[in-house]
């Protein structure tokens, strides 16, 4: 906690000394008992008021969080900044992984159009080759 250094802070010991003398001179012996307790009781409603206000501005901070809703905001905002990058990300991956993709999402991909793989037409190949030929025909 900042603390805030007293007017009192360069004052020696002697110096205490002179003043507490002055305070007997000015008020008797008979009042200073009476002086410190006001004393000591507004220090105290001081410190009371201080710490009273400082839990004020806290409170209403901490209300003002929840009323603007900050972290709602910033889920909104980054699912609407995240969504476009992942779908992106994901069109650059199906480009590039196109060949290694199943037959059912080539076909999405082409719109309809569906393109034989590789894989299709070397089993035809194998299949007529399989095949007994028959020279008669």
């Amino acid at each position: 906690m900042l603390s805030i250094p007293l007017f009192l802070s360069d004052v020696a010991g002697s110096e205490v000394i002179v003043i507490v003398l002055v305070v007997l001179l000015f008020f008797g012996s008979k009042s200073v008992p009476g002086i410190a307790k006001t004393l000591g009781q507004a220090l105290y409603q001081v410190r009371n008021a201080s710490n009273e206000l400082q839990q004020e501005i806290r409170r209403s901070g901490q209300e003002m969080k929840a009323d603007l809703n900050l972290e709602g905001i910033l889920k909104e905002t980054e699912e609407t900044l995240v969504a476009p990058l992942d779908q992106m990300t994901t069109d650059i991956d199906n480009t590039m992984h196109y060949g290694s993709l199943p037959k059912q999402v080539k076909q999405q991909v082409t719109a309809g159009n569906p393109v034989e793989e590789p894989s299709d037409i070397t089993e035809k190949q194998d299949i007529q080759e399989q095949a007994p030929s028959n020279p008669e025909s």
